[in-house]
């Protein structure tokens, strides 16, 4: 045994006369649960932001076309459920419980969805919170998953150890803040991922500068950045780096976080494709499929250009595809709207992929139900965008009409 022994085998590689036989903590998911990668979201130290970079990645990836969900292992602080918008409590059977669903697909769970009032302190004891979690993993019916992202709670104690050794994570993404402590407390996460044999891909900083919407100055409102330095301590990469922007809380606050736009992600999500060389390939045979079969492509339309607001455009072109290129059209004139007419309406002509710019959560609900699928936040010629739809080219920006006059043309009430 080692003088600088501390009695923790599990996070321990040295062979000794001593050692106890390592105890397997790990988790299976859900049977019913198809969980391709599991990237956990940590910091050091809380308040850095580690819940919005949660919730961007995913949003960034649903964006690209892949299955995104989050698993809120934030018991203490969950505020996932907040930046989406999302109050409805889970649905449940005997086999078990099934995520909350946010506007463009993503799968959520969170204690905040199972509690009464959203508001109630969750005081419990580390091995109550990691039972939780646990329970998240594998009593939740996930069902088909491309990307899971876990809001990991903040520091290096025992509700971070029960996610690093419960699931089998493909990787970590280590959240910061430009002050030069951090570089102490980044480390910490850094040699506690390492311990546990877990790969780091990479850094995000948030709250890096403020640039003056007049004149475009930028602002190190915090001091100067000490994440590339960090990074190169430690042999990694920054994934990004985040401004301080009003716009994002705000999108947070009113539950909108799919409708901001930004591209801080792209390098990241670019690694999270590459390290999922099965989905991509998966992927790009969804695609050869998509170009090969017959369909029926629908545009909210304003004469030959995408609208903006799908529930009160003039009318639809509907384009039939063969073989990957656009064989006829017609155009037919919107028939009304009453609420949650137009999906059905659609659905009745065949229609299995919908353009527009922008749509209500209440018709993405319905269309979603009938397995149509939804690509928002096109612009430009309906032709062209149909044309870059059966080339694989057009994601959906996930925009989601909002305004309240809307509500009852682009959806439901």
């Amino acid at each position: 045994m080692s003088e600088n022994c501390n009695q923790n085998c599990n996070t321990c590689s040295d062979e000794c006369a001593d050692r106890k036989e390592q105890a397997d903590f790990s988790a299976k998911p859900h049977e019913l649960s198809n969980i391709k990668k599991v990237i956990g979201i940590v910091s050091g130290k809380g308040g850095v932001g580690k819940s919005l970079v949660t919730s961007m990645m995913a949003v960034t990836m649903a964006r690209r076309g892949y299955k995104a969900a989050i698993l809120d292992a934030d018991i203490t602080g969950p505020s996932i459920p907040k930046a989406f918008g999302i109050s409805q409590k889970p649905d449940a059977s005997e086999l078990g419980l099934f995520p909350a669903k946010s506007k463009t697909g993503i799968q959520l769970m969170s204690i905040n969805l199972l509690l009464e009032n959203e508001t109630d302190p969750v005081i419990w004891r580390g091995p109550i919170l990691s039972g939780v979690i646990k329970q998240f993993w594998s009593e939740v019916i996930w069902g088909d998953v491309d990307f899971m992202f876990i809001d990991m709670p903040p520091g290096t104690g025992d509700v971070p150890l029960t996610v690093f050794q419960s699931i089998k994570l493909d990787g970590v993404i280590i959240v910061a803040s430009p002050q030069e402590l951090v570089s102490m407390i980044v480390s910490k996460a850094v040699k506690m991922a390492k311990s546990m044999n877990i790969p780091i891909l990479g850094l995000v900083e948030n709250m890096s500068y403020f640039k003056c919407p007049d004149c475009g100055k930028e602002y190190k409102i915090f001091g100067e950045s000490s994440i590339e330095k960090i990074a190169e301590q430690h042999q990694l990469k920054v994934l990004a780096t985040l401004p301080i922007d009003p716009k994002i809380a705000v999108a947070c606050d009113k539950g909108m976080i799919e409708l901001y736009n930004g591209n801080w992600f792209d390098d990241a999500a670019d690694i999270l494709e590459g390290s999922g060389e099965k989905i991509a390939d998966t992927k790009k045979l969804q695609n050869q499929k998509r170009r090969n079969d017959k369909m029926k492509i629908a545009v909210a339309s304003e004469g030959k250009m995408v609208t903006e607001h799908f529930g009160h455009c003039e009318g639809f072109i509907i384009y039939e595809a063969e073989n990957g290129q656009i064989a006829k059209s017609e155009t037919i004139a919107n028939p009304g709207h009453k609420p949650g007419f137009l999906p059905n309406f659609l659905n009745d002509r065949g229609v299995k992929v919908i353009i527009s710019g922008g749509m209500g959560g209440g018709a993405i609900d319905i269309f979603n139900e009938k397995g149509i699928e939804v690509i928002t936040g096109a612009s430009g010629e309906a032709k062209t965008v149909v044309e870059q739809y059966l080339q694989g080219n057009l994601k959906s920006t996930g925009s989601v009409c909002h305004e309240h006059q809307h509500h009852d043309e682009c959806g439901r009430h």
